[in-house]
């Protein structure tokens, strides 16, 4: 990577940089070139400063805290603000986006960002790290040629079973896995309807943890789900069905 001290007629990139799933040890699960990044760029766009600040510390002690700057992109965000982001990138700083867990852009509200990055001409460079729904999705069995990602199904009980029996229709006529996320406190009772909802047939694979000493990745039909203890509870989880 290029470093870029200060202003100049180079535009900067903005790295996208994955963070860890849990507590691990972070050159367990992330590659050297984002130890890399992180020691050269002082420029950040986050969730949650904090959480962020403790993440560069891990990945580089030495770093000069005071030095760094952040820009907060979450739910409270206002949207019109989102292009001011990238300024410093057009002032000739490198950038980084980083993720509260996992990949950023993915199940996260850093495509934001990126898609104006585009349309501003600054280059995107996605980094290796983990992503728990691919790598669900690698785990599971499950048609990898033919996938899709449904975000969070409907909270309301009657919305949520239809969404349940129409992702399992689709998954029937098109081959296509199908997969989703829900809320860590709430993982057991969506468990719990899909082996209700969901034809005795219908493959479901529940993965947990993942990259985490207590991660578990298992594969069975609904009914055999049945038959099967599992605790869900405040374990960040990745559903995925196909019938």
């Amino acid at each position: 990577m290029e470093e870029n001290k200060g202003p100049n007629l180079v535009v900067g990139k903005l790295y996208l940089v994955p963070t860890m799933l849990g507590d691990n040890a972070p050159l367990e699960v992330l590659p050297i070139s984002i130890k890399r990044t992180i020691e050269n760029v002082d420029h950040y766009i986050a969730e949650n400063e904090k959480s962020a600040r403790r993440f560069i510390k891990r990945i580089s002690p030495a770093k000069n805290q005071p030095d760094l700057h952040f820009e907060l992109l979450n739910k409270y965000t206002d949207p019109t603000e989102i292009p001011t982001f990238l300024d410093a990138c057009i002032q000739g700083f490198d950038m980084v986006l980083l993720s509260e867990a996992g990949a950023p852009g993915i199940a996260d509200p850093g495509a934001d960002v990126v898609r104006i990055a585009h349309k501003k001409k600054i280059q995107v460079v996605p980094m290796v790290g983990p992503s728990s729904i691919t790598m669900a999705m690698m785990a599971s069995g499950m048609n990898g040629q033919n996938f899709a990602f449904t975000g969070y199904l409907p909270i309301d009980t009657a919305l949520r079973g239809k969404a349940i029996k129409s992702l399992e229709k689709l998954s029937l006529e098109t081959g296509q896995a199908q997969i989703f996320i829900e809320t860590p406190y709430r993982n057991e009772k969506l468990f719990q309807e899909l082996i209700k909802k969901l034809r005795p047939s219908t493959l479901l694979c529940v993965a947990c943890d993942i990259t985490l000493p207590s991660e578990q990745i298992v594969t069975k039909t609904a009914n055999e789900w049945k038959r099967y203890p599992l605790d869900l509870q405040k374990r960040p989880t990745v559903f995925i069905i196909q019938a």
